[in-house]
């Protein structure tokens, strides 16, 4: 009999999705599934992340540690074994939990230097037989998407894992590949990285992430043991290449457009210029990859709307996916045992201030991120505005789980603003950049309450304070502002009060994502 004294905890996150791309957010894009889920749970309206791009937050989400303690302080690092393990999953695994991870990891970096290992190493991948399925960072099992994104077709057999495996097993891989290069839709008005892919759906990587995990819960819920599960779907991130008809959902010309979308460098600190204006320094073909992958500047509004509708289908085959998956949940009868969580790893600026895709730039499009929790305990209909992170969905899956952690984690268990009415002061993002990014190093702490948010450059003292209240588009930079300096004091304050447990040597990078 299965065991119900614990609960089930299913771990959903998708990968660069800003915090208010839904439907119950007021936006125009299509989510009925997470905003049935929203309904029935708990919205955290203030949820930031701990890092603004992938590997990093990624680590922080197993590790419950801030990512200058866990050592990945930016992509290009990869997690040491021996801290992964320690993560929330080795520790629900140790405490009887069977645990899976279905989709993209990233916890290790993939366009590496020279080999390092790793099953998710383009230069390693070929270690690993097709019958390797973990374990991997704590989980007992796992299935994995390594080239999610699609800047790269996924590479064959013998590289690739387990969805690249999948894709090319039935011989059709060079068919898929030109499928999904070529525009099956309308012209995309020269918008750069954005088409409607002609990849058939059933073929798509998040429709086969929802097919594992759908596979994978049918197996566990048949055992003695309750299951964590975590769904990671590679998209939205970019490029915009959500497959037909999904690409097609939305009309570009009905689209929400950002309130503001000029570059506004001049009342910025001085890294926002430099970091989107600076060379990488990293070998010249990566550097070239940088640029054309990592920043996109002042769109016009034509193709802007292009790049948001493409955007908004790719978000909405997610959910037509999580609406798969949580039919399942209630199909085998352990709905009502079962802790949902929705998260993303981080955002995208969207044509905020005229920026696109992500960078050393925090403004809300890109650290505040969704987190729906969903499950017995739960309330419906409950929303939350305390600042937290989604660096405390670890401590959270523990505490409903009754496990206790491996190792010291920063994360905070959500339970008490959940079920009740505790408070947060604020909420934290570190992210350190070393110049082969964006030609620039920097050291950047962000301290974001209700109210606030004031980022740090950390050698140079510059700085940026909003007030989110009255500045909700983040026009009016109020750094050293005399009418500001008491909240700008209290906020210094917040940053220094990080625990003094960076990982010392820091680690060195092994490749560029």
């Amino acid at each position: 009999m299965p065991d119900t004294s614990r609960p089930n905890l299913l771990f959903i996150t998708s990968d660069q999705q800003r915090g208010d791309c839904f439907g119950f957010e007021g936006r125009k894009v299509k989510t009925p599934h997470l905003d049935l889920m929203a309904r029935e749970g708990t919205v955290f309206g203030q949820c930031i992340t701990p890092n603004p791009v992938c590997q990093p937050t990624r680590a922080s989400l197993l590790t419950g540690q801030l990512p200058r303690t866990h050592g990945v302080a930016d992509n290009g690092l990869d997690l040491p074994p021996e801290t992964g393990e320690k993560g929330f999953a080795g520790a629900l695994s140790r405490s009887g939990y069977q645990t899976a991870l279905l989709g993209k990891a990233h916890f290790a970096t993939s366009h590496t230097f020279k080999a390092t290992g790793t099953p998710e190493c383009r230069h390693s991948m070929d270690r690993f037989g097709e019958d390797w399925n973990g374990p991997y960072m704590g989980f007992d099992y796992v299935e994995l998407v390594v080239e999610g994104h699609n800047q790269w077709d996924p590479m064959p057999p013998p590289f690739g894992q387990h969805y690249e495996r999948w894709y090319y097993g039935d011989g059709l891989g060079d068919l898929k590949n030109k499928l999904f290069r070529e525009n099956h839709g309308p012209d995309t008005k020269g918008a750069p990285q954005t088409w409607h892919s002609g990849l058939p759906v059933a073929w798509h990587n998040t429709t086969w992430v929802a097919d594992r995990t759908i596979a994978y819960m049918n197996r566990a819920s048949g055992t003695d043991r309750p299951f964590c599960a975590w769904a990671s779907f590679p998209d939205p991130h970019h490029p915009f290449d959500a497959p037909v008809p999904w690409s097609l959902l939305h009309d570009p010309a009905d689209v929400d457009l950002p309130e503001h979308r000029t570059l506004d460098l001049d009342r910025r600190p001085w890294w926002h210029r430099a970091s989107l204006e600076g060379e990488p320094k990293i070998r010249a073909d990566l550097a070239a990859i940088r640029k054309d992958y990592s920043r996109l500047l002042d769109l016009p509004d034509e193709q802007l709307r292009e790049v948001i509708a493409n955007t908004y289908g790719m978000i909405s085959l997610i959910d037509h996916n999580v609406g798969r998956i949580m039919a399942e949940l209630h199909r085998l009868g352990i709905a009502d045992n079962t802790i949902v969580i929705y998260a993303s790893d981080h955002g995208d600026w969207l044509g905020d201030h005229g920026l696109l895709l992500k960078g050393p730039i925090p403004y809300e499009g890109l650290i505040r991120v969704p987190l729906i929790i969903q499950g017995p305990g739960v309330p419906a209909g409950k929303r939350v505005e305390e600042p937290v992170s989604t660096l405390d969905v670890p401590s959270t899956l523990l505490d409903y789980a009754g496990a206790a952690p491996l190792h010291d984690m920063h994360s905070q268990s959500l339970r008490p603003l959940i079920e009740g009415d505790a408070t947060r002061e604020f909420a934290f993002c570190e992210w350190d950049l070393n110049a082969s990014r964006c030609g620039v190093e920097l050291k950047l702490r962000t301290a974001r309450t209700k109210t606030h948010k004031l980022t740090i450059e950390e050698v140079s003292g510059a700085g940026e304070l909003y007030d989110l209240v009255d500045d909700p588009h983040e026009m009016n930079n109020r750094f050293n502002d005399p009418a500001l300096a008491n909240v700008q004091s209290q906020l210094m304050e917040m940053i220094a009060s990080r625990p003094d447990d960076a990982r010392n040597p820091p680690l060195e990078p092994v490749g560029m994502a």
